[in-house]
C-alpha cells in the first residue's frame, strides 16, 4: 500500500496520471490500475479524472496533505542513504587489535590513508574485543574466527606462531632439540597463550605443553621485549617479533615446532549494506594481507 501511497503523490505533484507516468517510466495503465487499487483500499474516490481537467476530491486533498510530507521526508532520506553508499569520502569507523595495527600492519593503515585522502578514517584500537554494533563502526579486524550471527566475517589471512629468544639467553642456556626439555628453561608466558600447543613441521606430531612460566603477562609487547633482555624463551607470533628477528635481537630456536596459527578476518554487520568506502578497505586490506604477508 506505501507504493501506491508515493505513486498517488506523484500524481498530484505532476498534476496529472500521464505527467506521473512519463517521470516514473511506467506505463499510463499501470498507474490507473494502481490508482483505482488505492482508492478501493480506502473505500473512497480520491481524484476526480476525465481527459480535461483533474481534481482532487476532500477524502484526496485530506489524503495528500496527510502523506506528501511522509513521502517527501522518505524519498530524501532514501537520496542520502543511496549518496552515502556510494560516495568515496567522508568518514569509515574501523576497530582493530593494537599490537598488529603498530606492528606489521602499520604500513596497510598509511598506505590507505594515502591512496584514499579524501575518506577520513577512524581507526579505534584496542586489544580488547570491542563490539562492532555497539561502537556503530564500518569493520572491524580481529585475530580469529567470532562467534556472533549478528556479523558477517572474512577470513583475509593467517599469522604463525613461532618460538624465539635472545642471542645472550641462548649463549648463557643450551637448548637441547628434544622439545620436552623446552620445561627446563626459562619460559616468558601470555594470558592469550597461556598454554602451549606446538606442532611439527615435517611430522606433523602435536604436543601440549603446560609450562610453568618464570613470568606471564597479557601484553604481546612486554613479552617480546622481556625476551629481548635475555629472560627467557617466548612463544609469539611472527608479526609481532619479525622486525627483532631480522635485527638479530631475537632468534627462532627450534624451528621445526611452531604454534597455533592465527587468523585474521575482517567483520561487519550482518544487518546494514556495506558502504563503498568499507568494501574499498575490506578489498585493500586483503590484497595487502595476501601480498605481505604469505610469510608470517
Amino acid at each position: 500500500m506505501f507504493d501506491d501511497i508515493v505513486l498517488f503523490v506523484h500524481i498530484v505533484k505532476n498534476r496529472g496520471l500521464a505527467a506521473a507516468a512519463q517521470q516514473l517510466g511506467m506505463p499510463a495503465a499501470t498507474i490507473t490500475r494502481r490508482l483505482q487499487r488505492l482508492e478501493a483500499d480506502n473505500g473512497c474516490q480520491l481524484l476526480h479524472r476525465s481527459a480535461r481537467q483533474f481534481v482532487l476530491t476532500l477524502e484526496g486533498e485530506a489524503f495528500y496533505s496527510a502523506y506528501a510530507p511522509l513521502v517527501e521526508q522518505f524519498e530524501s532520506t532514501q537520496r542520502g542513504l543511496s549518496q552515502q553508499l556510494h560516495e568515496m569520502c567522508g568518514k569509515l569507523k574501523v576497530l582493530a587489535p593494537t599490537h598488529i595495527s603498530h606492528g606489521i600492519l602499520q604500513p596497510m593503515w598509511s598506505g590507505f590513508i594515502k591512496a584514499y585522502p579524501q575518506i577520513q578514517l577512524e581507526l579505534l584500537l584496542n586489544n580488547q574485543l570491542e563490539d562492532l554494533l555497539s561502537a556503530k563502526a564500518d569493520l572491524a579486524l580481529r585475530i580469529g574466527p567470532q562467534q556472533d550471527s549478528l556479523l558477517y566475517q572474512k577470513r583475509l589471512g593467517t599469522l604463525h606462531t613461532i618460538l624465539v629468544a635472545s642471542p645472550e639467553y641462548l649463549q648463557n642456556h643450551h637448548l637441547s632439540a628434544n622439545i620436552e626439555r623446552l620445561k627446563d628453561h626459562q619460559l616468558l608466558g601470555s594470558t592469550i597463550l597461556s598454554h602451549w600447543e606446538l606442532t611439527h613441521t615435517d611430522s606433523g606430531k602435536r604436543i601440549q605443553l603446560h609450562p610453568s612460566f618464570n613470568t606471564i603477562t597479557n601484553d604481546l609487547r612486554l613479552i617480546a621485549e622481556f625476551a629481548i633482555d635475555g629472560l627467557g624463551i617466548a612463544l609469539l607470533p611472527l608479526s609481532e617479533v619479525y622486525k627483532q628477528l631480522q635485527c638479530g635481537q631475537l632468534q627462532h630456536v627450534l624451528a621445526r615446532w611452531q604454534g597455533p596459527v592465527r587468523q585474521i578476518f575482517v567483520l561487519w554487520p550482518s544487518g546494514r549494506l556495506l558502504n563503498a568506502k568499507a568494501q574499498c578497505l575490506r578489498e585493500y586490506m586483503q590484497q595487502y594481507i595476501e601480498e605481505n604477508l604469505a610469510d608470517f
